[in-house]
């Protein structure tokens, strides 16, 4: 399996070539794999061996860097879990994933004590702690430390072995623990790094969390190719663009609201990031004020990914934004797409329904839930729970999440259609439009918006200001919220949700 190999081989050939940029702290190729092969030694140490799972609840390290190629050397299965979970949601997911080991950072060492218990399923020998020796955990360097610097012991693998469980959603509800094989991250490798043109010799930072799958689209083929990786502890703006200048990167992931917090810096241009080649986003659609902003400051850099951590996606190209600048693209090579209604029919150009897919990264299925897999991927199409349309060329544009469709009066409403005119308005920054249940109209759309600093413009006068250039009547907001900042996800993503509810709770 190439992805066992590709650290080895790399310190190999190119040992001094640099390898991994962390705070101030530079690793070569040689000294990286080092380090892994300490840690995949230590998990062997402990009786961890091929298709156990192991947990990670950290924020962004050097030590999830090496987790995840440690796992790629021994057949071990990663469950990246957010650093943001608690209680019952933390206990859930590290059980429902039959993790037999937890590695974590020690202001989570509280949580995990409140609910070591009923996690039965970890010895207590194997509550790992990276940045603290505290009682009743192991210290991630002392192990690391003790253990040797070879390469592990060889293991069979196959292509079907799994990698990692994602967990898609939070800490209510059912768990959906999506599984990515390691053929999976070998297209991961082989396909973005194609998609999005890197090269041996690109640098590519990221800011976002590892734990977010949107990472693994330039993390994989950084180790694929052996670039150089800068990863940042977390997201700030001014810190990256001046990274970004400091070490000629090349290649940026972003969710669409780091986008936003850069279109804030006047120095986030061309003139000052000469070496920048791609900035990609993932995650959520980028609205198309901010995309005409992002081309007019750095042309012909632009790529959008729409896709789905189940294993789906659709690439706007760098070239093809200036044509299709409202589209998330087409599907890659060795993707199909279709468009179909709700009984599964395919439908034509210009007609919304149900965007399904398949492809080389689509998952297996959710783990230990065939019933969940079942709805999901039918006769091997993956069924995305999202609106769109193709145009007569074949490029998708998405109108919305189903779930997020309003019916107000009969009528479909789709927020995205609200917020585009939004963020039209000077004083606008941010917006999500949610709907909420209507006397009369069945439901309304609300507004959340986040102003630019400085801003006076009102609620009322911003209410009006859009109502007067919407569309249609059903698309007119009943409120608009002017809010500091939205609530986001460990990945960034706004949690219109939480906007939703938190508006509920506190209207009469």
């Amino acid at each position: 399996m190439p992805i066992n190999t590709l650290l080895s081989r790399h310190s190999r050939y190119y040992p001094e070539k640099p390898a991994v940029v962390f705070e101030d702290r530079r690793f070569t190729f040689s000294e990286f794999n080092a380090r892994v092969n300490r840690l995949a030694n230590a998990l062997l140490g402990l009786g961890i061996g091929k298709g156990d799972k192991v947990a990670t609840i950290l924020s962004n390290s050097l030590e999830v860097l090496e987790i995840y190629q440690a796992v790629a050397k021994t057949g071990i299965v990663v469950v990246p879990l957010s650093p943001l979970l608690r209680g019952e949601g933390l206990a859930n997911l590290i059980n429902d994933s039959d993790s037999s080991a937890v590695i974590s950072q020690a202001d989570m060492a509280p949580h995990l004590n409140e609910v070591r218990e009923r996690l039965t399923g970890v010895a207590d020998d194997r509550f790992i702690l990276t940045d603290a020796g505290l009682p009743g955990f192991r210290f991630y360097p002392d192990l690391t430390g003790a253990a040797s610097d070879g390469e592990p012991p060889a293991v069979a693998l196959d292509r079907d072995d799994t990698f990692n469980i994602i967990y898609s959603s939070g800490t209510t509800g059912q768990p959906k623990g999506i599984v990515h094989t390691h053929a999976i991250r070998e297209a991961y490798c082989t396909g973005f790094a194609s998609s999005y043109r890197i090269k041996p010799e690109s640098v590519i930072l990221h800011s976002g969390s590892l734990v977010f799958n949107g990472a693994f689209l330039t993390l994989m083929p950084a180790f694929y190719l052996g670039c150089t990786y800068v990863l940042h502890p977390s997201f700030d703006a001014r810190r990256m663009i001046d990274s970004m200048a400091a070490e000629r990167v090349t290649h940026v992931m972003l969710v669409p609201s780091q986008i936003i917090d850069l279109l804030q810096h006047d120095d986030f241009n061309e003139e000052y990031l000469p070496s920048l080649e791609m900035i990609g986003s993932v995650g959520a659609p980028l609205l198309l004020e901010h995309k005409q902003e992002l081309a007019r400051r750095l042309p012909n850099r632009f790529s959008e990914l729409y896709g789905l951590t189940e294993g789906f996606v659709t690439i706007l190209d760098r070239d093809d934004y200036e044509a299709k600048p409202g589209s998330v693209g087409v599907p890659p090579p060795l993707y199909e797409m279709r468009i179909v209604d709700d009984h599964g029919k395919d439908l034509p150009a210009g007609e919304v329904g149900e965007i399904i897919g398949r492809g080389p990264i689509t998952m297996p299925g959710y783990y230990k839930r065939q019933d969940l897999t079942a709805e999901a991927i039918k006769d091997g199409w993956l069924y995305s729970g999202d609106l769109g349309y193709v145009d007569e060329d074949g490029f998708l544009f998405l109108v919305d999440r189903k779930k997020d469709l309003i019916i107000s009066g009969g009528v479909n409403v789709y927020p995205r259609d609200i917020e585009e005119i939004i963020v039209q308005h000077p004083d606008v920054t941010d917006v999500a439009v949610f709907g909420i249940p209507h006397q009369r109209w069945g439901e309304t759309p609300i507004a959340a918006v986040v102003l630019r600093p400085g801003s006076t413009v009102s609620s009322s006068e911003l209410r009006d200001w859009v109502n007067e250039r919407v569309s249609a009547r059903f698309q007119k907001v009943s409120e608009v919220l002017l809010l500091d900042a939205f609530p986001r996800s460990v990945a960034g993503k706004t949690l219109r949700r939480i906007i939703k509810q938190d508006y509920v709770e506190e209207t009469p």
